[in-house]
């Protein structure tokens, strides 16, 4: 840049090599200063620490990754730094509704009743249902989660949102935990938990069925905080093909992939 500014201007150098135009004057004149030197370390770790959460940390989670690598710094120094390197997390698409209420299907008494405090596995699963945008259209993701081990015991995925999608996940959560009878199923009041066919099969397995009532999320709030992070740290911004999804739509807790330590793994361990 130095043999380059009797050329080009220094803005348009500044902008064309990612510096700053006070870091370049600054270097001009001397040696950096011990803060600005400190900086621009700092500016490394924060680029590494942006990609490797895939552009999902904030001030907040990215100050905890920073310690661990030895670097100490403060929220403020850290936003102002992220500034700088315009650096942006990304945002959640719009909400789309994932529950239909209006029905007349029958519906289960609320036996959860906001109790979160079960004393053993396979006592009470939450489920709900989550949803991303792919290049081929929207994809419906079905979740099961134990609430005593913040566990997610089973899951679904296809292009519609149907009672079959729901099944597919109780099948799976079934094969895979083998439940007493007795365990609680709650849900929300959604058609797919509703219909005749899917509360035939909670029956079938020995389950107690249980609804929050219409405009009550509080419930299933776990498994709608789950869904919620899951969509935002891993889903939200991706732009695939659906069947490239399964490893990332997932990715943490009991199955393979990444651990998210500052995610909602940590808020419900």
């Amino acid at each position: 840049m130095n043999t380059m500014r009797l050329d080009y201007p220094i803005a348009v150098l500044c902008r064309a090599f990612k510096v700053s135009r006070s870091g370049f004057y600054a270097w001009s004149k001397g040696k950096l200063s011990p803060r600005a030197q400190v900086d621009e370390r700092l500016k490394v770790a924060i680029k590494a620490v942006h990609k490797q959460s895939r552009e999902t940390y904030g001030t907040r989670r990215v100050q905890p990754e920073l310690e661990a690598q030895g670097f100490i710094a403060g929220r403020d120094r850290i936003a102002r730094l992220r500034r700088e390197l315009n650096l942006r997390c990304k945002q959640k698409r719009k909400f789309k509704a994932t529950t239909n209420s209006n029905h007349n299907l029958p519906v289960a008494d609320n036996l959860l009743n906001q109790t979160f405090s079960p004393t053993r596995p396979n006592e009470a699963w939450v489920t709900d249902i989550t949803y991303c945008a792919t290049d081929e259209g929207w994809l419906y993701v079905a979740g099961i989660k134990d609430v005593f081990t913040c566990e997610l015991v089973g899951y679904a995925m296809g292009e519609r949102m149907t009672q079959g999608l729901t099944a597919q996940a109780l099948w799976r959560a079934v094969r895979n935990k083998r439940p007493e009878k007795g365990l609680i199923h709650h849900s929300d009041r959604g058609s797919q938990y509703c219909a005749h066919d899917y509360r035939k099969l909670v029956e079938q397995f020995g389950m107690q069925a249980s609804m929050s009532r219409k405009g009550n999320c509080f419930d299933k709030a776990c498994a709608s905080h789950y869904t919620s992070l899951r969509r935002s740290d891993t889903i939200s911004g991706t732009r695939r093909r659906q069947d490239s999804l399964m490893p990332c739509a997932f990715r943490g807790g009991s199955l393979p992939g990444g651990s998210y330590k500052h995610s909602f793994l940590s808020l419900y361990a």
